[in-house]
């Protein structure tokens, strides 16, 4: 009764928000809550099922929001020709290189010989791919540069690319995994932290790739245009007889469509999840938690396991990103921070309760609402708090000012409420 309670309450925050707002305020703030949610379940599979600490979620959700623009926008063919079979020849060279790395370090004995055959192989690949890369990056990039500039992608529907943006960011967990997670779980922060932000800059720098901070915007959607439902008589009729206007009645419909998109894959996402939880496997991800001691000892593969949990995780967050930029229509990398993309949803674990998959979902909701409401609530509290000062007074004009700030004040505060009260969460692990 009690959860259900507090899903009733948050229901309540989202009807009052529609009520006294707009209901296409309150959808709009419901379909983000839906994919913090998604996020919110992942960071859960990784710190709730396995206490890995990852803090490098916001590089996770960038690489799935790269995946819609490789995946849906159409190529761009003069790109493609002027640049295009070079660039893959540099990528081949690239992964080469590495792969032949790895298999000189396996195969030859420990000593001088194998440091330096290493070395040579890094070295020959390392001028292979800038000569094929350098030129091939900058003919790409010279065309067009204004609307393209990039290699664009396969022209598929753009739901293909939320598959596609998980298994992207699971390729790159992979590959952190591999070198980070025997670190101790400070280390494993940040060196997970710095792994984002190099993502992050190569999104910025790499035009080629996904045009940089030029921004790629006009994706595919997977909803119909409000404009097309205007201009449909059967729509304008529908939302005449339910008394609506036809521009707010199509904004409506296209923002409902993209809430039944995002909540059958939460709710996907929460059975799976649960049985997981449930099943032996989840049993023995809690053990492993718990006492890695004692779970290795009973023979236990932990540093396996933890890889495999990693990348679950991960995928999840990259299955959102892309999902958040679909809905956004635009690939912009210079809006992704860690405060956003990495803190908040933390957030959203704690105070849900990690280790509880519909504490994740509840706390993605809540924390939502409160990180965009609170500064318009907290605009109208200092307006009545200040009310009684003069118009020019300095304090009043200071308050006023300081509004925005009330966001990262109602974080905190709400924070340390549910580590003082409830320290293992709204909906605490059973």
């Amino acid at each position: 009764m009690r959860n259900a309670a507090l899903f009733a309450l948050v229901a309540a925050l989202y009807i009052a928000t529609g009520m006294m707002q707009s209901w296409n305020t309150a959808l709009a703030i419901f379909n983000m809550g839906l994919i913090s949610a998604v996020m919110a379940l992942g960071v859960n599979i990784q710190w709730g099922y396995a206490g890995l600490f990852n803090v490098g979620i916001m590089g996770f959700v960038a690489l799935g929001g790269l995946a819609t623009v490789l995946v849906s926008m159409p190529p761009v063919t003069e790109a493609w020709a002027a640049g295009g079979a070079r660039m893959l020849a540099a990528l081949a060279f690239g992964a080469g290189t590495i792969a032949a790395g790895i298999a000189t370090f396996r195969r030859m004995q420990p000593g001088r010989r194998r440091a330096l055959a290493v070395a040579a192989i890094f070295a020959v690949g390392f001028v292979l791919y800038r000569w094929a890369f350098d030129p091939a990056r900058d003919a790409i990039e010279a065309i067009d540069p204004a609307s393209t500039g990039y290699l664009g992608g396969l022209g598929l529907p753009i739901l293909i690319a939320w598959p596609v943006g998980g298994l992207l960011a699971a390729a790159a967990a992979w590959g952190i995994g591999k070198t980070a997670l025997g670190l101790r779980s400070d280390y494993l922060a940040i060196a997970t932290l710095g792994i984002a932000e190099i993502i992050i800059a190569v999104l910025k720098n790499e035009d080629w790739l996904g045009r940089g901070v030029k921004n790629v915007v006009g994706l595919p959607r997977p909803v119909p245009y409000e404009i097309d439902l205007q201009d449909t008589p059967e729509f304008v009729a529908r939302a005449t007889e339910l008394g609506l206007d036809p521009a707010t009645a199509s904004s409506l419909w296209v923002k409902l469509c993209y809430t039944g998109l995002f909540a059958a894959v939460l709710l996907a996402l929460i059975l799976l999840t649960q049985l997981a939880l449930k099943s032996p496997w989840g049993r023995m991800m809690r053990a492993i938690r718990d006492n890695e001691v004692a779970a290795e000892a009973m023979g236990k593969n932990v540093t396996r396991r933890h890889l495999q949990i990693f990348i679950l995780g991960s995928a999840i967050c990259g299955m959102a990103g892309a999902m958040m930029t679909t809905l956004d229509g635009q690939l912009t990398p210079g809006t992704y921070q860690p405060l956003r993309y990495t803190f908040l949803i933390w957030v959203m674990v704690i105070v849900g309760g990690s280790g509880n998959n519909w504490g994740s979902v509840l706390g993605g909701f809540l924390i939502w609402w409160l990180w965009i409401q609170v500064e318009p609530i907290g605009g109208f509290v200092m307006n009545l708090i200040t009310m009684p000062l003069p118009e020019d007074s300095g304090l009043r004009l200071h308050l006023l000012d300081s509004v925005q700030h009330i966001r990262l004040l109602t974080m905190g505060v709400v924070l340390l409420l549910v580590l003082r009260f409830s320290p293992r969460g709204l909906i605490p692990e059973k």
